[in-house]
């Protein structure tokens, strides 16, 4: 008994070392939004209060188009996953982003209602705020989700839509990101407002691109700090409680403005059946699918996607 006192007794202490470390190398705090606003949201950057929220939202390109462009963003995601197509849209549309309730940098719903109806009457009352009556929607993945609700609720709002890898279907996911996972299981989630490896959001992203070599440090920078923005981890799992989908094709049927329909050939979380499924839905619509890229094609290859924007846009 004695021998394995003596084995027992540094083992323990070797392993309460080891964990001590790795929550060491993982402790995150969440981080205020004045310390993560200078390298996340400098000029054009502004924010507003709308909803008894300060909202993260540039609003760029020419005043005196008839026609704005509204980008909404995917789950976990931020206004900047737009940039490429911004960049090549702004010389002559423009174009609206901003980062939604309990992501980026838009402070957390006061009632913690992050259902998809609180997010439709947000993007209302943005358009509201800003003076748009009308502009065309696009949105990736929970944001194309949105985008799609906004048209049914508000068709006159609404003159096209642009749907990128959008919910809205029973998730038939081939693979869901590590950090997603985690964010539902809730023995773990109460640990995730103050822990945050830096390698688990890289698998995320990772997970998500069609080629996970297209990563860079700098995107996986953008992804980890944006995600302690102070609440946003805490509101993550009470997003993704307040998910009720059930087949929604009869509703998209009366979806009756011009609708491109973007997918990734790779994308693991909401496959391109999917996209096939809104595009046979919505009459009159046109899917683009890309073989070689995954669930944020925008952000993977923001050329040859947005190419295809601009072509719609034309037409």
């Amino acid at each position: 008994m004695k021998s394995k006192r003596r084995w027992l007794l540094p083992l323990l202490a070797v392993v309460g070392v080891l964990l001590g470390a790795a929550v060491a190398a993982s402790w995150a705090p969440d981080r205020s939004v004045a310390d993560l606003g200078t390298r996340w949201a400098p000029p054009p950057s502004q924010f507003i209060a709308l909803q008894g929220m300060q909202v993260h939202m540039r609003d760029e390109g020419p005043r005196d188009d008839a026609e704005p462009i509204v980008l909404i963003h995917r789950t976990s995601a931020s206004l900047h996953t737009w940039e490429g197509w911004v960049a090549a849209l702004t010389g002559t549309c423009r174009v609206i982003r901003m980062d939604l309730p309990a992501f980026g940098l838009t402070g957390r719903a006061a009632d913690s209602d992050y259902s998809i109806e609180r997010y439709v009457a947000f993007v209302l009352a943005l358009m509201d705020r800003l003076g748009v009556r009308q502009a065309v929607l696009g949105g990736n993945s929970l944001g194309g989700e949105i985008a799609w609700n906004v048209a049914l609720s508000a068709p006159a709002r609404v003159t096209r839509l642009i749907l990128v890898d959008a919910a809205g279907y029973p998730l038939r996911a081939q693979s869901v990101p590590l950090g997603f996972r985690l964010a539902r299981m809730p023995w773990v989630n109460r640990m995730m407002p103050n822990l945050l490896p830096r390698a688990l959001i890289e698998a995320s992203v990772r997970n998500v691109f069609g080629d996970p070599g297209r990563v860079t440090p700098a995107l996986v920078d953008r992804y980890y700090e944006l995600t302690l923005r102070e609440g946003n981890r805490a509101a993550l799992p009470l997003r993704f409680a307040q998910i009720r989908r059930d087949d929604p094709s009869e509703r998209l049927r009366g979806i009756a403005v011009p609708t491109l329909i973007l997918w990734g050939g790779r994308d693991r979380l909401i496959p391109s059946a999917d996209g096939a499924a809104f595009a046979a839905a919505i009459a009159g619509s046109r899917l683009v699918v890309f073989d070689d890229l995954g669930h944020v094609p925008q952000e993977e290859d923001a050329r040859r996607t947005v190419a295809e924007v601009r072509g719609f846009l034309a037409r």
